[in-house]
Formats: structure tokens, sequence, C-alpha cells
């Protein structure tokens, strides 16, 4: 049988700054946007209301759902799936939390910035119309991502 996780992330935007948490422990560490676990059996909104609250202090007023992304374990017959959501309204003030300090960069300088190569891919898919599948392909034997399917949809 197969096992879904479900996770959410946040691509707050503000103008031409993104809102990003500089993450540092586990294997999820540099830059990265708000986002976690949902807990059954809240839904996916309410999943990306409460994280953006909680790792961040703003409570977002508005969320568009752009896409679908993460990764299938082909071998573990396992897919952990996040639910993509762009914010552009919301009221509060930044403060840190245990998952990072939160910080608004410029989008132009992403590039700059220390962040897992599947998030520096997946952030520019927020900013477009439409909507988009990412799906990267996990290899169980080298522990690496063998492979990645971008779909994107207008």
């Amino acid at each position: 049988m197969e096992n879904i996780i479900s996770f959410v992330n946040i691509c707050v935007k503000d103008g031409d700054h993104i809102l990003l948490i500089n993450r540092q422990h586990d294997h999820f560490k540099g830059w990265i946007p708000p986002g976690g676990k949902v807990i059954f059996p809240e839904s996916f909104f309410e999943a990306a209301v409460r994280e953006l609250e909680e790792e961040t202090g703003l409570v977002a007023t508005n969320l568009v759902l752009k896409g679908i992304s993460g990764f299938t374990n082909e071998g573990a017959y396992e897919r952990h799936v996040y639910y993509d959501f762009l914010c552009t309204a919301f009221s509060g003030s930044l403060k840190a939390s245990r998952e990072g300090v939160p910080n608004w960069w410029p989008i132009r300088s992403l590039d700059t910035l220390p962040m897992q190569a599947e998030i520096r891919q997946r952030l520019p898919l927020y900013f477009r119309a439409g909507s988009f599948e990412s799906i990267n392909y996990w290899d169980n034997d080298t522990k690496v991502i063998s492979k990645n399917s971008t779909k994107l949809y207008d």
C-alpha cells in the first residue's frame, strides 16, 4: 500500500520581495519558504495558515493554491506531497520560531542565497501565471534525486 505524507509550502510575496526562513537544523538547511506537515484532519488551507503563523508570526489573509510538488520514492512506495500556496496579503509582525529566522529578500537576489537546489528551481513557479506540478523522484540506493518532472499549466 502506498504511503502518502502531506505538507504545505507558502511563498509569501510582498511586491518584489519574498519571505524565507533561515533554517539551520536537520537536512533542510538554508533559506526555505515557510511550511510543514499537514496535521490530520485539518484542511490543506488550514495547514498553510497555521504553518505560516507558527513559523513567521504572519497571518495569511489570502492564499492561492499554485501547484503540487514533492518527492516520490518508488523503492519505498512512498510520496511526500507538497501543496504549494502563494500568499500576497497578510497581517501580523515577523518573529523568529524554532524553524529559524524569517527575512524578506528581493526576488532578484534569490540566486545568491544558500538554499537547496530543489527549492531554488521551484520558487519561480509561484510567480508565473497558471499552476504547476513538480515531482522529484528519489533513488533509494544512491540517496539523491534521480530525476525531476515539472509540468506547467496555463
